[in-house]
């Protein structure tokens, strides 16, 4: 396999000066000889003519003659080559692709739609020209099939392991990270570097959105439910222990149980507690 070369080619100005002359050359002795020969020197000015090119910033020309690779010109200016050479352009610019949003199966089956962020350029010109048909088309194909593989082998959500593995929406750095790695070893063969690989949009299908999102509001309120009878159960021990530190008032079990029930539901209760007198005594 053959790599990148770089080629100077030679200043186009040079050749163009030289061009000048020629065709000056070409009209004033005929016009001052009367001689018709003389426009037979156009025929070197076409022939050098189609040897003159320019490259930009941040681009690139692939010299080729005759089927063979002869290098690559990247140094921006005006040039002049072999007329012979097929003359390709290849922008060396960092570009973005925004994939189109995909819809497949993450690892433990669910239908999801992701889509994928991807700065790219290209960083071997001769891979990029000769060892894909179409490195653009061929850099969408490779990153929609890194995008499949990424989202089959991560859950989209993790409901059981409290977090202890990662998912394509709680890790998302490592996810990243990895997508990175995927789509470099793809694209290295077409000559191109990535820059940088994120997920730009992840979601549930819409065939189980509405179910996942109950769901999801389900574990919310148990974990805020959990966080309620903590801080309640911490606020019952608290009261007690502060009603017999101080010998405020000298309860029996009944009546710590009462109290406990009591007080649980008030701090634990979805609504405002509403109070009631008691006219009697504790026991009735």
């Amino acid at each position: 396999m053959k790599n990148e070369k770089i080629v100077q080619s030679a200043s186009g100005y040079l050749g163009l000066f030289i061009l000048l002359i020629l065709a000056v050359a070409a009209v004033g002795g005929a016009i001052w000889s009367g001689n018709a020969l003389f426009y037979l020197l156009f025929i070197p000015f076409l022939f050098v003519l189609p040897g003159f090119f320019i490259v930009n910033p941040n681009g690139s020309k692939v010299l080729v003659l005759f089927g063979e690779y002869k290098g690559t010109v990247k140094k921006n200016g005006f040039f002049w080559t072999n007329p012979f050479y097929t003359k390709t352009k290849i922008s060396l610019r960092a570009r973005n692709f925004d994939s189109e949003r995909l819809k497949v199966n993450d690892l433990k089956g669910n239908p999801i739609l992701i889509s994928v962020i991807l700065v790219w350029k290209v960083e071997n010109t001769y891979k990029a020209a000769f060892e894909v048909n179409d490195y653009e088309n061929f850099v969408k194909v490779q990153t929609d099939a890194a995008v499949r593989k990424l989202a089959g082998s991560y859950a989209y959500d993790n409901f059981d392991d409290d977090g202890k593995e990662f998912t394509l929406r709680s890790g998302l750095q490592e996810i990243n990270t990895d997508l990175e790695k995927e789509l470099e070893e793809r694209l290295q063969m077409a000559g191109i570097h990535v820059i940088e690989a994120r997920i730009g949009y992840l979601a549930y299908a819409p065939e189980i959105a509405s179910a996942m999102l109950r769901r999801q509001q389900a574990e919310a309120i148990v974990a805020a439910r959990i966080k309620i009878v903590e801080g309640a159960v911490g606020m019952v021990e608290l009261a007690l222990d502060k009603l017999s530190r101080d010998k405020i008032i000298d309860m029996d079990d009944d009546r710590k149980a009462a109290m406990v029930s009591n007080l649980m539901v008030v701090l634990c209760g979805d609504k405002d507690a509403t109070p009631v007198v008691n006219a009697g005594t504790l026991n009735h």
